[in-house]
């Protein structure tokens, strides 16, 4: 497929646009956000090359692609609304090309966007976001803590453990129970006031404990004050470490697409409760790209005919529909989370239900 200098013109009309937007908006979110964070740096003494290298550098890919489906929009309806004004669409229409041909540079911008978006997310993003967040966790903000109690997970097919509450700072458990169960029953329970982590040895540290052995006619009870154990039969690799009780949705944030599914997958055979944000996030990665081009032809339509209210109007009405588009994809996102709906439907309806709006808006456009 040959590109003509029409489809060239428009193309970099739309990226020239797009980046020239987008980055000028980041030049000014950082100061503010500089202005803001200015008295942490300054308590803790972050190092300057660490604030550029390790978080502003960093933010800039997230930025990019949190808004790149609103400037996308907003970058058609700008370019578009003065291409309308100065009648240089008037021009190409009577030059002999559709209004379909037209849309092909728009397409191919669109697309590349997209393809941007997805790469983003899914790939760099995860890296990124490594380096933002040990900055934020040692400069800003404070440890995280987990809040939940009673925790339940499912370490394999036949071993299920439970710790009525577990404090993350310290790497503490109280009143901790693991059970052994197989296809005749329970074979084998475990049960301590308290376990600790030693990070040095990679193992528990179980006060007062009981060994309870069912297998057989026989059983077997084992009761002491202290053992250090890693809870695995198989190697010298712990069952299970700290890591399985800090259970953090933006853990999501640091892990690519295949490492995200794989989490996915381990976390729903241990029975992990909240194990449908971390669903979102995965889906939102393959259909968020997807509204670049959704609300690029949506932007075409709405700015192609020449108004007299000019760029303001085109440009105000877009904008609408950009955070209508963002408020339904939060809103299926909570019923994905606490409802009933299943997140890859869930993440689709946005744009399923705008890509209906642009095809009428498409088909009712002025060619």
């Amino acid at each position: 497929m040959l590109l003509k200098k029409i489809d060239i013109y428009i193309i970099k009309k739309f990226l020239g646009t797009f980046f020239y937007s987008i980055l000028l908006l980041a030049v000014i979110i950082i100061i503010f956000d500089i202005s803001e964070r200015i008295d942490d740096f300054l308590e803790k003494d972050a190092p300057l090359k660490a604030i550029i290298f390790d978080y502003y550098l960093n933010f800039l890919p997230y930025f990019v692609n949190m808004f790149s489906a609103l400037f996308t929009f907003i970058a058609v309806v700008f370019f578009t609304s003065r291409m309308a004004a100065n009648t240089e669409i008037i021009a190409i229409l009577n030059s002999g090309v559709s209004f379909w041909r037209m849309l092909r540079p728009y397409l191919i911008s669109a697309v590349i966007l997209t393809m941007l978006s997805f790469v983003l997310m899914n790939y760099i993003i995860p890296h990124t976001n490594r380096s933002m967040r040990e900055f934020e966790k040692r400069y800003i903000k404070n440890p995280f803590r987990v809040k939940d109690n009673n925790i339940h997970m499912q370490m394999d097919n036949e071993t299920f453990i439970y710790v009525e509450s577990y404090n993350n700072v310290a790497n503490v458990g109280y009143r901790f129970t693991m059970e052994k169960i197989d296809s005749i029953g329970l074979q084998f329970r475990f049960t301590s006031d308290m376990i600790s982590w030693d990070s040095i040895g990679d193992k528990w540290k179980c006060s007062n404990y009981t060994m309870r052995f069912l297998g057989g006619l026989q059983e077997k009870l084992i009761r002491g004050r202290s053992i250090d154990t890693n809870f695995s039969a198989k190697g010298n690799a712990a069952l299970f470490s700290p890591s399985d009780f800090v259970i953090d949705i933006e853990d999501a944030k640091i892990m690519t697409y295949r490492q995200l599914s794989d989490y996915i997958k381990r976390e729903k055979q241990r029975g992990n409760p909240i194990v449908a944000k971390f669903e979102v996030e995965k889906f939102k990665r393959i259909a968020f790209p997807f509204a670049n081009i959704i609300l690029t032809f949506i932007g075409v339509a709405l700015s192609s005919r020449k108004v007299r209210g000019g760029i303001g109007l085109n440009l105000g009405l877009g904008i609408a529909i950009s955070f209508t588009y963002i408020l339904l994809l939060q809103v299926t996102s909570t019923f994905a989370i606490f409802g009933n709906l299943r997140p890859a439907l869930a993440l689709w309806i946005p744009n399923l239900i705008y890509g209906v709006v642009a095809l009428v808006l498409l088909l009712k456009a002025p060619k």
